[in-house]
């Protein structure tokens, strides 16, 4: 664990095994441990039996759990074929299937397992009805309304997932603040209310100073993140520094990096091989801008690069769910946090003062991680 802002923040990389420094599964299920009074659960896919069992076990100590998921890893998208064995009647044949477990290993029979426990222990759960993508990844702790007991944060890349946790590269935050908490609070009840998409998040929240480190969060669609990360992009002196499983063309952040770069500013990174090599791709364009770029080597172990991680100078880190795509910015539920700023004299409504050596620390430590991707990996070439 890597702790800054006076033990305000905890930063977190992993898988392990794929190298880094921490074991995501295992900060999920302590996170939800520490919970004395309730859990707040957004998130796209539950499918880690472990951190299932965390919420289980709280509900048994007397915490009250509510969880909305994407119903897409809950409902399989076609009905299945139906074909008859011999002696089987028609109507036996579609019985059989109707009440079967999904076969193949893309199964979503944990899901569906899980779910059904958490129904059975009298956990609140509810499915998103988003046409687009529900995409969120958090847990509010002990605050409805107000604080009380641990009340904490916990955000970043990682679904709840065995693989996203022991296979994809990801990043976990837990923030000690309660204002943090209330605006996810105010995102929870929003999603557990139905309420998705466009038009429900208000203004744009202010920053808030976490022991000289200024934070601000921000939602999907309403709270434009793109911009927000191109904004803080272009405050940039010395260099940015990014790893991302999704970026599109459709962004407007290549546009920014590869003007960064011909501006003079150091602009390097890590994709995901699969998603980089696509033909919307903005690997593409930033490799013909000679936008240095790198990719994990493919590995059983491996699957996939799912960051969405930017580190601008030694000021600024930009994380959280949200990819560098049209759809992240206009339809999907989406979270993104800035932490740390490059100026010095910021007002009190912008998260001043800034102490900026608290915020090089954390910089220094997301960058640390994402050059050691980098160094472990292959140069990506995405020239067509």
């Amino acid at each position: 664990m890597a702790t800054f802002a006076g033990q305000k923040i905890e930063a977190y990389v992993g898988p392990r095994e794929l190298g880094a420094a921490d074991e995501l599964e295992r900060v999920i299920v302590e996170f939800v441990a520490g919970a004395r009074h309730s859990l707040d659960i957004a998130v796209q896919e539950l499918d880690s039996m472990p951190i299932a069992q965390a919420l289980l076990d709280a509900r048994f100590r007397g915490v009250s759990v509510r969880v909305v998921l994407e119903q897409d890893y809950l409902c399989t998208a076609k009905l299945p074929k139906v074909a008859a064995r011999a002696g089987e009647s028609a109507e036996a044949a579609r019985q059989r299937v109707q009440w079967a477990a999904e076969p193949g290993s893309r199964s979503l029979e944990p899901n569906r397992e899980i779910l059904a426990a958490l129904l059975r222990c009298n956990v609140d759960v509810k499915a998103d009805y988003n046409p687009a993508i529900f995409h969120q990844k958090f847990i509010v702790r002990d605050y409805r309304d107000r604080a009380e007991g641990a009340a904490a944060v916990l955000s970043g890349s990682a679904n709840f997932t065995g693989t996203d946790c022991h296979r994809n590269l990801n990043h976990v935050v837990v923030f000690h603040d309660v204002r943090i908490c209330r605006e996810y609070a105010g995102e929870f009840a929003r999603l557990r209310a139905g309420r998705f998409g466009r038009g429900e998040h208000g203004e744009v929240p202010r920053s808030y100073n976490l022991a000289g480190v200024p934070v601000k969060v921000l939602f999907a669609p309403d709270h434009t993140p793109e911009l927000e990360i191109m904004k803080q992009m272009l405050k940039a002196t010395d260099r940015v520094d990014f790893a991302i499983f999704t970026f599109a063309g459709s962004s407007g952040i290549d546009d920014a990096m590869i003007a960064l770069s011909s501006a003079g500013r150091t602009v390097t990174g890590a994709v995901d091989p699969g998603q980089g090599v696509q033909k919307w791709a903005a690997t593409h364009d930033l490799d013909r801008a000679n936008i240095a770029l790198y990719a994990p080597v493919r590995s059983p172990a491996f699957g996939k690069l799912h960051h969405k991680l930017m580190v601008v100078d030694d000021a600024t880190v930009i994380a959280g769910s949200f990819n560098y795509t049209a759809p992240a910015n206009q339809y999907n539920d989406e979270n993104i946090f800035v932490i740390g700023s490059p100026y010095p004299d910021l007002p009190a409504r912008e998260g001043g003062p800034v102490d900026h050596d608290r915020c090089a620390e954390i910089a220094g430590f997301f960058r640390t991680e994402i050059a050691r991707i980098e160094s472990v990996g292959e140069r990506f070439t995405g020239r067509r």
